[in-house]
Protein backbone atom coordinates (compact mmCIF):
# COMPACT_ATOMS: atom_id res chain seq x y z
CA UNK A 1 0.00 0.00 0.00
CA UNK A 2 1.23 3.33 -0.81
CA UNK A 3 2.32 5.93 1.83
CA UNK A 4 -0.30 8.52 0.96
CA UNK A 5 -2.99 5.98 1.09
CA UNK A 6 -3.89 5.95 4.72
CA UNK A 7 -7.62 6.80 5.41
CA UNK A 8 -8.48 9.16 8.20
CA UNK A 9 -11.60 11.80 8.74
CA UNK A 10 -14.23 9.47 6.89
CA UNK A 11 -17.37 8.85 8.74
CA UNK A 12 -18.14 4.94 9.23
CA UNK A 13 -21.30 3.46 7.55
CA UNK A 14 -24.51 3.44 9.22
CA UNK A 15 -25.42 0.56 10.73
CA UNK A 16 -27.40 -0.88 13.83
CA UNK A 17 -28.47 1.65 15.34
CA UNK A 18 -31.99 2.77 16.81
CA UNK A 19 -33.90 3.54 13.93
CA UNK A 20 -37.08 4.05 16.37
CA UNK A 21 -35.75 6.12 18.76
CA UNK A 22 -33.64 8.08 16.07
CA UNK A 23 -36.79 10.12 15.00
CA UNK A 24 -37.80 12.08 17.66
CA UNK A 25 -41.49 12.28 17.38
CA UNK A 26 -42.84 8.86 15.76
CA UNK A 27 -42.69 6.55 19.16
CA UNK A 28 -44.66 9.23 20.77
CA UNK A 29 -46.77 9.47 18.19
CA UNK A 30 -47.49 5.82 17.73
CA UNK A 31 -48.52 5.81 21.51
CA UNK A 32 -51.02 8.92 21.31
CA UNK A 33 -53.00 7.52 18.04
CA UNK A 34 -53.64 4.15 19.44
CA UNK A 35 -50.44 1.89 18.91
CA UNK A 36 -48.28 1.56 21.34
CA UNK A 37 -48.57 -2.03 21.27
CA UNK A 38 -46.52 -2.08 18.33
CA UNK A 39 -43.67 -0.01 19.48
CA UNK A 40 -41.59 -2.70 20.47
CA UNK A 41 -42.60 -4.46 16.81
CA UNK A 42 -41.62 -1.14 15.40
CA UNK A 43 -38.36 -1.04 17.54
CA UNK A 44 -37.59 -4.53 16.47
CA UNK A 45 -37.90 -3.95 13.17
CA UNK A 46 -35.68 -0.60 13.00
CA UNK A 47 -32.47 -2.84 14.33
CA UNK A 48 -33.39 -5.49 11.83
CA UNK A 49 -33.07 -2.80 9.13
CA UNK A 50 -30.40 -1.28 10.31
CA UNK A 51 -28.36 -4.36 10.49
CA UNK A 52 -24.74 -4.39 7.90
CA UNK A 53 -27.38 -7.13 5.70
CA UNK A 54 -30.47 -5.91 5.29
CA UNK A 55 -28.72 -2.60 4.42
CA UNK A 56 -26.73 -4.55 1.41
CA UNK A 57 -29.73 -6.04 0.67
CA UNK A 58 -31.38 -2.57 -0.01
CA UNK A 59 -28.11 -1.76 -2.13
CA UNK A 60 -28.00 -5.02 -3.93
CA UNK A 61 -31.61 -4.86 -4.77
CA UNK A 62 -31.03 -1.84 -6.70
CA UNK A 63 -27.28 -2.73 -8.69
CA UNK A 64 -29.06 -5.87 -9.65
CA UNK A 65 -32.48 -4.37 -10.95
CA UNK A 66 -35.18 -6.71 -12.76
CA UNK A 67 -35.17 -8.46 -16.05
CA UNK A 68 -37.86 -9.40 -18.48
CA UNK A 69 -38.15 -12.46 -19.81
CA UNK A 70 -40.76 -12.04 -22.10
CA UNK A 71 -39.94 -15.20 -23.79
CA UNK A 72 -38.50 -18.73 -22.63
CA UNK A 73 -36.07 -20.54 -24.21
CA UNK A 74 -37.78 -22.33 -27.16
CA UNK A 75 -40.00 -19.25 -27.68
CA UNK A 76 -42.96 -19.22 -25.95
CA UNK A 77 -44.22 -16.34 -23.93
CA UNK A 78 -42.96 -16.35 -20.61
CA UNK A 79 -43.80 -12.99 -19.26
CA UNK A 80 -42.15 -12.88 -16.10
CA UNK A 81 -39.71 -11.02 -14.21
CA UNK A 82 -36.46 -12.00 -12.30
CA UNK A 83 -35.35 -10.72 -8.75
CA UNK A 84 -32.32 -10.36 -7.27
CA UNK A 85 -32.08 -12.62 -3.97
CA UNK A 86 -31.54 -9.30 -2.17
CA UNK A 87 -35.31 -8.49 -3.14
CA UNK A 88 -37.10 -11.31 -2.16
CA UNK A 89 -35.23 -10.81 1.44
CA UNK A 90 -36.81 -7.45 1.64
CA UNK A 91 -40.31 -8.60 0.67
CA UNK A 92 -40.23 -12.00 3.07
CA UNK A 93 -38.91 -9.73 6.11
CA UNK A 94 -41.42 -6.60 5.18
CA UNK A 95 -44.37 -9.52 4.67
CA UNK A 96 -43.42 -11.26 7.78
CA UNK A 97 -43.90 -8.25 9.80
CA UNK A 98 -47.28 -7.49 8.33
CA UNK A 99 -46.75 -4.43 6.33
CA UNK A 100 -49.59 -5.59 4.06
CA UNK A 101 -52.04 -6.81 6.54
CA UNK A 102 -51.84 -4.99 9.95
CA UNK A 103 -54.62 -2.53 9.61
CA UNK A 104 -56.98 -6.02 7.85
CA UNK A 105 -56.02 -8.06 11.20
CA UNK A 106 -57.07 -5.48 13.98
CA UNK A 107 -60.61 -3.93 14.49
CA UNK A 108 -61.15 -0.07 13.69
CA UNK A 109 -60.08 1.88 16.16
CA UNK A 110 -56.99 -0.75 17.60
CA UNK A 111 -54.00 1.00 15.87
CA UNK A 112 -53.87 -1.41 13.06
CA UNK A 113 -52.99 2.37 10.20
CA UNK A 114 -50.73 3.71 12.83
CA UNK A 115 -48.64 0.80 13.77
CA UNK A 116 -48.35 0.42 9.79
CA UNK A 117 -47.07 3.37 9.47
CA UNK A 118 -44.43 3.83 11.73
CA UNK A 119 -43.00 0.15 10.16
CA UNK A 120 -43.31 0.82 6.79
CA UNK A 121 -41.67 4.25 8.51
CA UNK A 122 -38.31 2.43 9.31
CA UNK A 123 -38.36 0.00 6.43
CA UNK A 124 -38.91 2.47 3.58
CA UNK A 125 -36.05 4.39 4.63
CA UNK A 126 -33.75 1.19 4.07
CA UNK A 127 -34.74 0.42 0.74
CA UNK A 128 -37.90 1.98 -0.51
CA UNK A 129 -38.78 0.40 -3.85
CA UNK A 130 -39.81 -3.39 -2.42
CA UNK A 131 -42.61 -0.76 -0.68
CA UNK A 132 -44.55 -0.87 -4.33
CA UNK A 133 -46.42 -4.06 -4.08
CA UNK A 134 -46.73 -4.01 -0.45
CA UNK A 135 -48.67 -0.92 -0.64
CA UNK A 136 -51.00 -2.09 -3.06
CA UNK A 137 -51.89 -5.11 -1.52
CA UNK A 138 -52.16 -3.93 1.86
CA UNK A 139 -54.86 -1.16 -0.35
CA UNK A 140 -56.30 -3.23 -2.82
CA UNK A 141 -58.50 -5.31 0.39
CA UNK A 142 -61.07 -2.66 0.55
CA UNK A 143 -61.60 -3.09 -3.50
CA UNK A 144 -61.56 -6.82 -3.46
CA UNK A 145 -64.20 -6.71 -0.34
CA UNK A 146 -66.89 -4.70 -2.73
CA UNK A 147 -67.17 -8.61 -4.22
CA UNK A 148 -67.91 -11.02 -1.29
CA UNK A 149 -67.40 -13.61 -3.63
CA UNK A 150 -63.54 -12.86 -4.77
CA UNK A 151 -62.90 -11.51 -1.38
CA UNK A 152 -63.65 -15.08 0.39
CA UNK A 153 -60.46 -16.43 -1.55
CA UNK A 154 -58.28 -13.73 -1.94
CA UNK A 155 -58.10 -11.52 1.03
CA UNK A 156 -56.85 -14.39 3.26
CA UNK A 157 -54.11 -14.96 0.78
CA UNK A 158 -53.65 -10.64 0.35
CA UNK A 159 -53.11 -10.84 4.26
CA UNK A 160 -51.29 -13.83 4.45
CA UNK A 161 -47.42 -13.38 6.47
CA UNK A 162 -46.28 -15.67 4.07
CA UNK A 163 -44.46 -14.54 0.96
CA UNK A 164 -44.22 -17.36 -1.44
CA UNK A 165 -42.77 -15.45 -5.04
CA UNK A 166 -43.38 -18.63 -6.96
CA UNK A 167 -44.28 -17.69 -9.97
CA UNK A 168 -47.41 -20.17 -10.00
CA UNK A 169 -51.45 -20.12 -9.70
CA UNK A 170 -53.23 -18.41 -6.64
CA UNK A 171 -54.72 -21.58 -5.45
CA UNK A 172 -51.40 -23.46 -5.28
CA UNK A 173 -50.12 -20.40 -3.12
CA UNK A 174 -50.22 -19.45 0.61
CA UNK A 175 -50.32 -15.54 -0.18
CA UNK A 176 -50.26 -13.70 -2.87
CA UNK A 177 -49.51 -9.68 -3.56
CA UNK A 178 -52.17 -7.32 -5.66
CA UNK A 179 -50.77 -4.59 -8.18
CA UNK A 180 -52.48 -2.11 -10.03
CA UNK A 181 -53.27 -1.23 -13.60
CA UNK A 182 -54.62 2.03 -14.58
CA UNK A 183 -52.86 4.44 -16.56
CA UNK A 184 -52.70 4.26 -20.54
CA UNK A 185 -50.63 6.04 -23.37
CA UNK A 186 -53.47 8.86 -24.44
CA UNK A 187 -55.34 9.33 -20.82
CA UNK A 188 -51.86 9.31 -17.91
CA UNK A 189 -54.02 10.65 -14.66
CA UNK A 190 -57.49 10.98 -16.78
CA UNK A 191 -58.43 7.49 -16.48
CA UNK A 192 -61.78 8.00 -17.77
CA UNK A 193 -60.14 8.00 -21.24
CA UNK A 194 -59.39 4.69 -20.99
CA UNK A 195 -59.08 2.37 -24.28
CA UNK A 196 -58.90 -0.79 -23.02
CA UNK A 197 -62.12 -2.73 -23.61
CA UNK A 198 -63.94 -6.00 -21.15
CA UNK A 199 -66.50 -7.96 -22.88
CA UNK A 200 -68.22 -10.32 -21.01
CA UNK A 201 -67.47 -14.06 -21.38
CA UNK A 202 -71.70 -15.11 -20.61
CA UNK A 203 -70.60 -16.10 -17.08
CA UNK A 204 -71.93 -14.16 -14.68
CA UNK A 205 -68.96 -11.32 -13.40
CA UNK A 206 -66.37 -12.60 -16.02
CA UNK A 207 -65.06 -10.67 -18.64
CA UNK A 208 -61.94 -10.70 -21.34
CA UNK A 209 -59.85 -7.86 -21.33
CA UNK A 210 -58.23 -6.26 -24.22
CA UNK A 211 -56.28 -2.97 -23.97
CA UNK A 212 -52.56 -1.30 -23.33
CA UNK A 213 -52.05 -0.31 -20.27
CA UNK A 214 -48.96 2.17 -20.64
CA UNK A 215 -47.88 1.48 -16.18
CA UNK A 216 -48.71 -1.50 -14.29
CA UNK A 217 -47.28 -1.32 -11.07
CA UNK A 218 -45.35 -4.64 -10.09
CA UNK A 219 -45.84 -7.20 -12.50
CA UNK A 220 -44.97 -10.02 -10.93
CA UNK A 221 -47.78 -9.80 -8.38
CA UNK A 222 -51.00 -12.29 -8.55
CA UNK A 223 -53.54 -10.67 -9.79
CA UNK A 224 -54.16 -6.64 -10.38
CA UNK A 225 -57.29 -3.88 -10.27
CA UNK A 226 -57.55 -3.00 -13.63
CA UNK A 227 -59.60 -0.45 -15.41
CA UNK A 228 -61.61 -1.07 -18.31
CA UNK A 229 -64.32 0.02 -20.61
CA UNK A 230 -67.23 -2.31 -20.04
CA UNK A 231 -70.89 -2.14 -21.55
CA UNK A 232 -72.06 -0.05 -18.85
CA UNK A 233 -69.22 2.06 -19.04
CA UNK A 234 -65.42 2.69 -17.23
CA UNK A 235 -65.51 -0.24 -14.85
CA UNK A 236 -62.84 -2.07 -12.19
CA UNK A 237 -62.06 -5.76 -12.52
CA UNK A 238 -59.14 -8.04 -10.94
CA UNK A 239 -57.27 -9.62 -13.26
CA UNK A 240 -55.28 -13.14 -12.01
CA UNK A 241 -51.96 -13.86 -13.51
CA UNK A 242 -53.56 -17.48 -14.14
CA UNK A 243 -56.52 -18.38 -15.33
CA UNK A 244 -59.08 -20.44 -13.04
CA UNK A 245 -58.50 -23.40 -15.38
CA UNK A 246 -54.62 -22.88 -14.26
CA UNK A 247 -52.98 -21.67 -17.72
CA UNK A 248 -51.25 -18.84 -17.68
CA UNK A 249 -53.51 -15.34 -18.63
CA UNK A 250 -52.75 -13.01 -21.59
CA UNK A 251 -50.69 -10.39 -19.64
CA UNK A 252 -48.44 -9.76 -21.87
CA UNK A 253 -45.62 -7.72 -20.58
CA UNK A 254 -44.09 -5.25 -23.40
CA UNK A 255 -41.39 -3.84 -21.39
CA UNK A 256 -39.84 -2.79 -18.19
CA UNK A 257 -39.80 1.39 -17.59
CA UNK A 258 -36.70 2.65 -17.25
CA UNK A 259 -37.12 4.75 -14.23
CA UNK A 260 -35.43 7.51 -12.55
CA UNK A 261 -35.85 5.83 -9.29
CA UNK A 262 -37.80 2.92 -7.59
CA UNK A 263 -35.43 0.72 -9.43
CA UNK A 264 -35.54 -2.18 -7.55
CA UNK A 265 -39.21 -2.34 -8.06
CA UNK A 266 -40.41 -3.11 -11.53
CA UNK A 267 -43.31 -1.01 -13.42
CA UNK A 268 -44.42 -2.79 -16.89
CA UNK A 269 -45.92 -1.81 -19.93
CA UNK A 270 -48.16 -4.25 -20.28
CA UNK A 271 -50.62 -5.54 -23.46
CA UNK A 272 -54.49 -7.53 -22.56
CA UNK A 273 -55.05 -10.35 -25.24
CA UNK A 274 -57.74 -11.16 -24.17
CA UNK A 275 -56.82 -11.53 -20.64
CA UNK A 276 -59.48 -12.86 -18.28
CA UNK A 277 -61.02 -10.53 -15.36
CA UNK A 278 -63.82 -10.32 -12.58
CA UNK A 279 -65.45 -6.90 -12.43
CA UNK A 280 -65.23 -5.66 -8.43
CA UNK A 281 -68.33 -3.18 -7.46
CA UNK A 282 -70.81 -1.92 -9.88
CA UNK A 283 -70.66 -1.47 -13.65
CA UNK A 284 -69.80 1.81 -14.93
CA UNK A 285 -68.84 2.64 -11.31
CA UNK A 286 -64.75 1.46 -11.56
CA UNK A 287 -62.79 4.68 -10.35
CA UNK A 288 -65.06 4.82 -7.51
CA UNK A 289 -64.68 1.18 -6.79
CA UNK A 290 -60.71 1.34 -7.00
CA UNK A 291 -60.27 4.99 -5.19
CA UNK A 292 -60.82 2.87 -2.38
CA UNK A 293 -57.11 0.89 -3.09
CA UNK A 294 -55.94 4.49 -4.29
CA UNK A 295 -56.67 6.27 -0.75
CA UNK A 296 -54.45 3.81 1.19
CA UNK A 297 -51.85 4.34 -1.18
CA UNK A 298 -51.67 7.85 -0.78
CA UNK A 299 -51.47 7.60 2.61
CA UNK A 300 -48.17 5.11 1.74
CA UNK A 301 -46.88 8.03 -0.80
CA UNK A 302 -46.54 10.36 2.58
CA UNK A 303 -45.08 8.06 4.69
CA UNK A 304 -42.69 6.75 2.27
CA UNK A 305 -41.88 10.23 1.58
CA UNK A 306 -41.11 11.36 5.17
CA UNK A 307 -39.43 8.05 5.85
CA UNK A 308 -36.87 9.24 3.12
CA UNK A 309 -36.46 12.61 4.92
CA UNK A 310 -35.77 10.70 7.86
CA UNK A 311 -33.30 8.61 6.56
CA UNK A 312 -31.36 11.38 4.56
CA UNK A 313 -31.07 13.78 7.29
CA UNK A 314 -30.21 10.69 9.87
CA UNK A 315 -27.30 10.26 7.63
CA UNK A 316 -26.61 14.03 7.65
CA UNK A 317 -26.60 13.71 11.39
CA UNK A 318 -23.96 10.96 11.74
CA UNK A 319 -21.83 12.51 8.55
CA UNK A 320 -21.19 15.73 10.29
CA UNK A 321 -20.47 14.04 13.47
CA UNK A 322 -17.53 12.44 12.36
CA UNK A 323 -16.46 14.71 9.79
CA UNK A 324 -13.89 17.66 10.92
CA UNK A 325 -13.31 20.80 8.68
CA UNK A 326 -11.29 23.88 9.38
CA UNK A 327 -10.00 22.51 12.82
CA UNK A 328 -13.23 21.01 14.14
CA UNK A 329 -16.20 18.34 14.04
CA UNK A 330 -18.64 19.78 11.28
CA UNK A 331 -21.55 19.03 13.65
CA UNK A 332 -20.02 21.96 15.77
CA UNK A 333 -20.06 24.54 12.65
CA UNK A 334 -22.99 27.36 13.23
CA UNK A 335 -23.95 27.49 9.38
CA UNK A 336 -24.21 23.77 9.09
CA UNK A 337 -26.15 23.45 12.69
CA UNK A 338 -28.32 25.44 10.91
CA UNK A 339 -28.88 23.60 8.02
CA UNK A 340 -29.50 20.44 10.07
CA UNK A 341 -31.98 21.95 12.48
CA UNK A 342 -33.85 23.23 9.53
CA UNK A 343 -34.37 19.68 8.02
CA UNK A 344 -35.01 18.54 11.53
CA UNK A 345 -38.11 20.95 11.61
CA UNK A 346 -39.30 19.82 7.66
CA UNK A 347 -38.76 16.20 8.89
CA UNK A 348 -40.53 15.66 12.16
CA UNK A 349 -43.69 17.88 10.95
CA UNK A 350 -43.89 15.29 7.68
CA UNK A 351 -43.74 12.37 10.95
CA UNK A 352 -46.59 14.00 12.69
CA UNK A 353 -48.29 14.65 9.76
CA UNK A 354 -48.35 10.87 8.18
CA UNK A 355 -49.23 9.86 11.89
CA UNK A 356 -52.03 12.10 12.33
CA UNK A 357 -53.62 10.36 8.76
CA UNK A 358 -53.15 7.39 10.05
CA UNK A 359 -54.79 7.74 13.22
CA UNK A 360 -57.67 9.20 10.63
CA UNK A 361 -57.36 6.00 8.79
CA UNK A 362 -57.56 3.39 11.84
CA UNK A 363 -61.17 5.28 13.24
CA UNK A 364 -62.82 6.63 10.36
CA UNK A 365 -64.76 3.60 10.63
CA UNK A 366 -66.47 4.11 13.64
CA UNK A 367 -66.07 8.20 14.32
CA UNK A 368 -67.28 10.63 11.47
CA UNK A 369 -64.80 13.40 12.68
CA UNK A 370 -62.14 11.33 11.75
CA UNK A 371 -63.63 10.14 8.23
CA UNK A 372 -64.14 13.88 7.43
CA UNK A 373 -60.42 14.67 8.57
CA UNK A 374 -59.29 11.57 6.09
CA UNK A 375 -60.93 13.01 3.54
CA UNK A 376 -59.32 16.20 3.56
CA UNK A 377 -55.97 15.84 5.47
CA UNK A 378 -54.99 12.31 3.33
CA UNK A 379 -54.48 14.62 -0.12
CA UNK A 380 -53.08 17.46 1.69
CA UNK A 381 -50.43 15.39 3.23
CA UNK A 382 -49.95 13.53 0.22
CA UNK A 383 -49.34 16.57 -1.78
CA UNK A 384 -47.18 18.41 1.07
CA UNK A 385 -44.86 16.17 2.63
CA UNK A 386 -44.25 14.42 -1.12
CA UNK A 387 -42.90 17.62 -2.77
CA UNK A 388 -40.75 18.72 0.51
CA UNK A 389 -39.06 15.58 0.11
CA UNK A 390 -37.15 15.93 -2.75
CA UNK A 391 -35.75 19.57 -0.94
CA UNK A 392 -34.87 17.76 2.11
CA UNK A 393 -33.07 14.74 0.50
CA UNK A 394 -30.89 17.07 -1.80
CA UNK A 395 -29.98 19.46 1.00
CA UNK A 396 -29.35 16.54 3.23
CA UNK A 397 -26.87 15.28 0.91
CA UNK A 398 -25.05 18.46 0.23
CA UNK A 399 -24.21 18.12 4.10
CA UNK A 400 -21.77 15.39 3.04
CA UNK A 401 -20.49 16.65 0.46
CA UNK A 402 -19.08 14.98 -2.69
CA UNK A 403 -18.90 11.31 -0.51
CA UNK A 404 -23.34 12.12 -0.69
CA UNK A 405 -22.67 12.22 -4.55
CA UNK A 406 -21.34 8.90 -5.29
CA UNK A 407 -23.09 5.20 -5.26
CA UNK A 408 -21.69 3.92 -2.96
CA UNK A 409 -23.43 6.68 -0.37
CA UNK A 410 -27.21 5.92 0.45
CA UNK A 411 -28.14 9.33 -0.21
CA UNK A 412 -27.92 9.40 -4.17
CA UNK A 413 -30.64 6.74 -4.34
CA UNK A 414 -32.79 9.16 -1.43
CA UNK A 415 -32.52 11.44 -3.56
CA UNK A 416 -33.69 9.62 -7.11
CA UNK A 417 -36.84 8.16 -4.85
CA UNK A 418 -37.61 11.15 -3.93
CA UNK A 419 -39.63 12.51 -6.68
CA UNK A 420 -41.71 9.25 -6.96
CA UNK A 421 -44.43 9.76 -4.49
CA UNK A 422 -45.13 13.11 -5.91
CA UNK A 423 -46.27 11.73 -9.42
CA UNK A 424 -47.67 8.08 -7.77
CA UNK A 425 -51.16 8.34 -7.15
CA UNK A 426 -52.15 11.46 -8.44
CA UNK A 427 -49.27 14.08 -9.13
CA UNK A 428 -49.28 17.58 -7.98
CA UNK A 429 -52.14 18.90 -9.69
CA UNK A 430 -54.30 16.04 -9.55
CA UNK A 431 -54.23 16.14 -6.00
CA UNK A 432 -54.79 19.88 -6.02
CA UNK A 433 -58.04 19.08 -7.86
CA UNK A 434 -59.19 15.91 -5.40
CA UNK A 435 -58.42 19.03 -2.36
CA UNK A 436 -60.87 21.60 -4.56
CA UNK A 437 -63.55 19.12 -4.90
CA UNK A 438 -63.42 18.42 -0.84
CA UNK A 439 -63.99 22.01 -0.52
CA UNK A 440 -66.68 22.66 -2.88
CA UNK A 441 -68.87 19.38 -2.20
CA UNK A 442 -67.76 18.19 1.29
CA UNK A 443 -67.94 21.37 3.53
CA UNK A 444 -68.03 19.29 6.45
CA UNK A 445 -64.66 18.03 5.73
CA UNK A 446 -63.03 21.49 5.96
CA UNK A 447 -65.04 22.40 8.95
CA UNK A 448 -64.05 19.30 11.02
CA UNK A 449 -60.38 19.65 10.05
CA UNK A 450 -60.84 23.76 11.08
CA UNK A 451 -62.05 22.46 14.30
CA UNK A 452 -59.21 20.42 15.28
CA UNK A 453 -56.59 22.41 14.12
CA UNK A 454 -58.01 25.64 16.63
CA UNK A 455 -57.39 23.35 19.50
CA UNK A 456 -54.37 24.70 19.37
CA UNK A 457 -55.73 28.08 19.17
CA UNK A 458 -54.34 30.45 21.27
CA UNK A 459 -50.91 29.20 21.51
CA UNK A 460 -49.42 31.46 19.85
CA UNK A 461 -50.22 34.39 17.80
CA UNK A 462 -48.20 33.00 14.45
CA UNK A 463 -50.16 30.17 14.46
CA UNK A 464 -53.58 31.91 15.09
CA UNK A 465 -52.57 34.16 11.79
CA UNK A 466 -51.68 30.94 9.67
CA UNK A 467 -55.07 28.82 11.17
CA UNK A 468 -56.77 32.24 9.75
CA UNK A 469 -54.82 32.41 6.76
CA UNK A 470 -55.76 28.83 5.68
CA UNK A 471 -59.52 28.52 6.89
CA UNK A 472 -60.53 32.36 7.34
CA UNK A 473 -63.12 32.72 4.36
CA UNK A 474 -61.83 30.27 1.56
CA UNK A 475 -61.69 32.51 -1.89
CA UNK A 476 -63.11 29.53 -4.29
CA UNK A 477 -63.75 32.43 -7.02
CA UNK A 478 -60.80 31.40 -8.78
CA UNK A 479 -60.12 28.14 -6.97
CA UNK A 480 -58.04 25.96 -9.61
CA UNK A 481 -55.35 28.74 -10.56
CA UNK A 482 -54.95 29.03 -6.90
CA UNK A 483 -55.41 25.75 -5.06
CA UNK A 484 -51.78 25.32 -4.44
CA UNK A 485 -51.83 28.04 -2.13
CA UNK A 486 -54.60 27.32 -0.60
CA UNK A 487 -53.19 23.82 0.06
CA UNK A 488 -50.28 24.74 1.62
CA UNK A 489 -51.63 27.06 4.00
CA UNK A 490 -53.35 24.00 5.20
CA UNK A 491 -50.78 22.03 5.29
CA UNK A 492 -48.36 25.03 7.48
CA UNK A 493 -51.68 25.38 9.71
CA UNK A 494 -52.35 21.53 10.52
CA UNK A 495 -48.10 20.91 11.02
CA UNK A 496 -48.27 24.05 12.79
CA UNK A 497 -51.02 22.94 15.30
CA UNK A 498 -49.76 19.30 15.42
CA UNK A 499 -45.68 20.34 16.43
CA UNK A 500 -47.59 22.98 19.08
CA UNK A 501 -48.65 20.22 20.61
CA UNK A 502 -46.55 17.77 20.21
CA UNK A 503 -42.81 18.59 19.38
CA UNK A 504 -40.50 20.06 21.54
CA UNK A 505 -40.66 24.03 22.49
CA UNK A 506 -37.46 24.16 20.15
CA UNK A 507 -38.91 22.68 17.18
CA UNK A 508 -41.95 24.18 17.31
CA UNK A 509 -40.61 27.74 17.49
CA UNK A 510 -38.09 26.89 14.87
CA UNK A 511 -41.11 26.00 12.98
CA UNK A 512 -43.66 29.03 13.97
CA UNK A 513 -40.46 31.74 13.19
CA UNK A 514 -39.47 30.27 9.81
CA UNK A 515 -42.91 28.39 8.36
CA UNK A 516 -45.54 30.63 9.71
CA UNK A 517 -44.14 34.01 10.61
CA UNK A 518 -41.84 34.36 7.20
CA UNK A 519 -38.64 35.09 9.11
CA UNK A 520 -36.83 32.45 6.32
CA UNK A 521 -35.11 32.65 3.80
CA UNK A 522 -35.88 30.78 0.28
CA UNK A 523 -33.28 27.73 1.14
CA UNK A 524 -32.71 25.31 3.99
CA UNK A 525 -30.27 26.86 6.54
CA UNK A 526 -31.79 30.27 6.94
CA UNK A 527 -33.20 30.15 10.38
CA UNK A 528 -33.16 32.92 12.23
CA UNK A 529 -29.32 32.54 14.39
CA UNK A 530 -30.93 33.19 17.90
CA UNK A 531 -32.56 29.64 18.31
CA UNK A 532 -31.23 26.30 19.90
CA UNK A 533 -29.92 24.48 16.99
CA UNK A 534 -28.24 22.26 19.32
CA UNK A 535 -32.07 21.54 21.15
CA UNK A 536 -33.34 20.27 17.94
CA UNK A 537 -30.34 18.16 16.62
CA UNK A 538 -29.29 16.38 19.54
CA UNK A 539 -32.72 14.08 20.18
CA UNK A 540 -32.32 12.99 16.33
CA UNK A 541 -28.85 11.72 16.69
CA UNK A 542 -28.73 7.97 15.71
CA UNK A 543 -27.30 5.63 18.56
CA UNK A 544 -26.15 2.40 18.37
CA UNK A 545 -28.63 0.18 19.94
CA UNK A 546 -27.69 -1.10 23.36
Amino acid sequence: MGATHEVFNQTPPLYDYDMAAADPVLLPALEREGAGWASDRVTALGRRMSSEEVTTWGFLANEYTPRLRTHDRVGNRSDTVDFHPAWHGLMGLAISNGLHSIPWEKEPGEGGFPARAALTFIASQIEAGHFCPISMTCGAVPTIRLDPGLASFWEPKAVSREYDPTFAPATDKPGVLVGMGMTEKQGGSDVRANTTRAVPTGVDGEYLLTGHKWFMSAPMCDAFLVLAQAPGGLSCFLVPRFNPDGKVNALRLQRLKDKLGNRSNASSEVEFDGAFGWMVGEEGRGVSAIIEMVGHTRLDCATGSAALMRQAVTQAIHHVRHRSAFGSPLIEKPLMRNVLADLEVETEAAVLLMMRVAGAFDRAATDDHEDLVKRLLTPVAKYWVTKRCSEVTREAMECLGGNGYVEESIMPRLYRESPVNAIWEGSGNVIALDILRVLVREPAAVKELQNEVEEARGHDPRLDRAIDAAFGGLDLSDAEAGARIIIERMALATSGALLARYASPEVYEAFAVSRLDGDWGHLFGTLPTHLDFGAIIEPAIPEARA
